[in-house]
């Protein structure tokens, strides 16, 4: 029986790498069909492509992207939020423990993902933000496009309810909301492992002023 299961998957992995030859030789001579002048024409358009891709990067790096920065008070929140499509910002407050797990994973994500801007702001630095947003559980994720609030990560329910969920985990969710150009499933987490008590929701759209939005917790977490 265990010889037969061997004979019957060697056959599949020959099957297999037989499928891959024949793509790799379909591609190498479709390429072999084509002229100079066609060749000259896909290498144009490939550094075309290049040359928009890093002018784009350059452009996010001069608005502050590529770094975990922290503003100062919550007049430059808006200013901050209207120059970059994508911005994720973390109201954090010293005292909470949780919060400096937050910058490690968010300092590890803003080199990653260029294409969005992360921010950290104060809570007790921002109280008018704060009210407005309806911050009311530490730390909070505010997850924003085009200048409007679409998500929250609010403290790590959505995270595994644990304090050492790997980075992966948090890029997973902030891909959920398209705030990051997210390459894996949105459907699946990247640990198959779930812990009682894990859960995602979705927020529905609301402006940066939080109307609608209604925490689910009024307490703080420490």
């Amino acid at each position: 029986m265990a010889g037969q299961t061997i004979d019957i998957l060697a056959k599949v992995l020959e099957q297999s790498a037989k499928l891959m030859e024949e793509k790799v030789d379909e591609q190498l001579n479709k390429l072999d069909r084509m002229d100079d002048d066609e060749m000259d024409k896909l290498k144009e358009r490939r550094l075309e492509a290049l040359k928009k891709a890093q002018k784009q990067k350059q452009e996010w790096l001069s608005k502050g992207h590529g770094e975990y920065r922290e503003i100062p008070s919550e007049k430059d929140f808006f200013g901050e939020v209207k120059e970059s499509k994508n911005v994720v910002c973390h109201f954090y407050r010293d005292s909470t423990f949780r919060c400096k797990i937050v910058d490690k994973h968010l300092a590890i994500l803003a080199k990653k993902h260029v294409e969005t801007k992360f921010l950290k702001l104060n809570v007790e630095k921002a109280p008018f933000l704060s009210e407005r947003l309806h911050i009311k559980v530490i730390p909070t994720l505010a997850l924003l496009i085009d200048g409007i609030t679409k998500d929250y990560v609010v403290g790590f329910s959505d995270l595994g309810n644990t304090d050492d969920f790997p980075t992966e985990m948090l890029e997973w969710r902030l891909g959920c909301t398209d705030v990051i150009n997210y390459s894996g499933n949105p459907m699946e987490p990247p640990s198959l492992t779930k812990r009682p008590g894990t859960k995602f929701t979705k927020v529905e759209k609301k402006t940066i002023r939080g109307r609608g939005y209604d925490s689910d917790s009024d307490s703080e977490d420490d």
